[in-house]
């Protein structure tokens, strides 16, 4: 999988205050979340389909509320790639639908620069660099594809594993 797009580059401890402040939690509207999405640190934010977040260590800290995984994947953004994701986040992420790839290539964009990610093989390919980031296991790939993890469930409800199966069979 190839994302293509221009960076938005942020620093280490990017929490989840930031990318979706609380005051917009009283919604279920997802439309909401993406238009206030990054808000907390960066009011300029307004991603084009396929953008890239480039950010630090510890990106989507703080509490483990999905709204802000959800807020940056329908404010488009292709990908995040930050050199360590704090663990809720990443599970969100992967949930909701959200490409991420830790890598450490926050040295090496600037903000709006064209950046190239590929996912399976967990490649950050820059203007100055290519670098060699993690590669999500085969599994997780595929929920991504799938569009998260409730979409992928409803297009393999057998995978779910030997006890799940045993209970479609009743």
């Amino acid at each position: 999988m190839l994302i293509r797009g221009n960076v938005w580059k942020y620093g280490d401890n990017i929490n989840t205050d930031l990318i979706i402040p609380g005051k917009y939690l009283r919604t279920t509207d997802v439309s909401v979340f993406a238009e206030h999405a990054m808000e907390g640190i960066d009011k300029d934010f307004s991603p084009l389909t396929g953008d890239v977040i480039v950010a630090g260590k510890n990106f989507g800290c703080g509490s483990s509320r999905e709204q802000a995984a959800l807020a940056l994947k329908h404010a488009k953004i292709g990908c995040v790639v930050a050199r360590s994701f704090a663990r809720i986040f990443f599970r969100n992420a992967i949930n909701v639908g959200l490409p991420i790839v830790e890598a450490d290539a926050l040295d090496f964009v600037d903000k709006g620069d064209e950046i190239e990610v590929d996912l399976s093989a967990g490649l950050v390919i820059t203007r100055t660099r290519v670098v060699q980031g993690s590669k999500l296991p085969k599994f997780l790939l595929e929920i991504l594809a799938d569009g998260g993890l409730v979409e992928y469930r409803k297009r393999h409800p057998r995978s779910a594993g030997p006890e799940t199966a045993d209970l479609q069979r009743v």
